[in-house]
């Protein structure tokens, strides 16, 4: 392929028509992590999962940006994936391709301070790789977590019509106002809705591309549409409308389809939940706006292209 012409969701599709898959691999690629039995996990099912992230100079972060903020967003994108599953990260491996460059005492503040979130999180990063590479820095983590609870590891794949659609917290503005770097993953709130739903959380990923995007794979997934109501979409002060709150990305916040009711706020962060859709038969993610249907998968982050 020439440069630039990856396209992340193909390659998605690729990796998830893999298969089959070895008994103990309860979930393969195509979720925000792996689900693998019999490894260790906690009461949801003795189940492990499993993820990775990447984080590249110059798509991820800014040349030139805070070192201990590019560690600790190393660290996150790969927790919140834990979140998103409702589980509880355990330890990570990491790996750094260090640009010839980068002074030696720079490369060993990475490296400790990718170390240091790590422990912050209660997900010790145990080994990993260091290379040298004449382009970008990259750093990539893997990050094991375990499933506590007897509701099990949340899928994207469960959504049923008639479910209500939810996201925590606010969106939009992340890459703009440097949150995109300091953002909280949703630990807790995931592991406390799957608790406190039960059963009746059907589904539910972690928002890292946008909302329009991200909602379109959560309704492939689940085999159903989502409506969304672009009024209801809660946004950080300063963004300037619904369709950057649907497509800035990089919010980190989760977006979940539940039925029966939902609190309004996850009663151990006090994090506010908004319902902002329904969940219908059908295809794809639609937002309306003043009447009019605009398509979710235009509105996102992706790779490429």
């Amino acid at each position: 392929m020439e440069p630039g012409s990856v396209r992340e969701n193909d390659l998605h599709d690729v990796l998830a028509g893999l298969g089959p898959w070895p008994g103990h691999v309860v979930v393969g690629p195509g979720d925000d992590c792996a689900v693998l039995a019999g490894a260790g996990g906690g009461a949801g099912g003795g189940v492990t999962i499993a993820t990775v992230d990447q984080v590249v100079e110059g798509v991820h972060f800014a040349p030139g940006e805070d070192l201990e903020l590019v560690a600790r967003k190393c660290i996150a994108r790969s927790i919140s994936d834990i979140a998103a599953m409702g589980g509880a990260p355990r330890w990570a491996l990491a790996t750094g391709a260090i640009p010839a460059a980068m002074t030696h005492d720079d490369a060993k503040r990475l490296l400790l301070a990718v170390h240091r979130w790590g422990r912050h999180w209660g997900c010790p990063v145990v080994g990993g790789d260091i290379t040298g590479t004449s382009g970008p820095l990259v750093v990539s983590v893997t990050a094991v977590g375990v499933v506590e609870h007897a509701r099990g590891a949340v899928l994207r794949s469960g959504a049923k019509p008639g479910d209500g659609v939810y996201v925590t917290g606010r969106l939009g503005g992340s890459l703009a106002s440097g949150r995109h770097l300091r953002f909280e993953p949703r630990v807790v709130e995931g592991a406390w809705l799957a608790q406190t739903l039960g059963t009746r959380l059907h589904a539910m990923m972690d928002l890292s591309d946008g909302l329009g995007i991200d909602g379109t794979r959560l309704a492939r997934a689940s085999g159903v549409r989502l409506l969304l109501d672009a009024a209801a979409l809660p946004m950080h002060e300063g963004v300037a409308g619904w369709r950057n709150a649907a497509g800035d990305g990089e919010d980190y916040e989760l977006l979940f389809a539940a039925g029966g009711e939902v609190p309004s706020a996850c009663g151990t962060t006090g994090t506010a939940i908004t319902r902002i859709g329904t969940v219908q038969e059908g295809k794809g993610c639609v937002i309306v706006a003043g009447g009019v249907e605009f398509e979710g998968g235009g509105l996102g982050w992706e790779h490429g292209g």
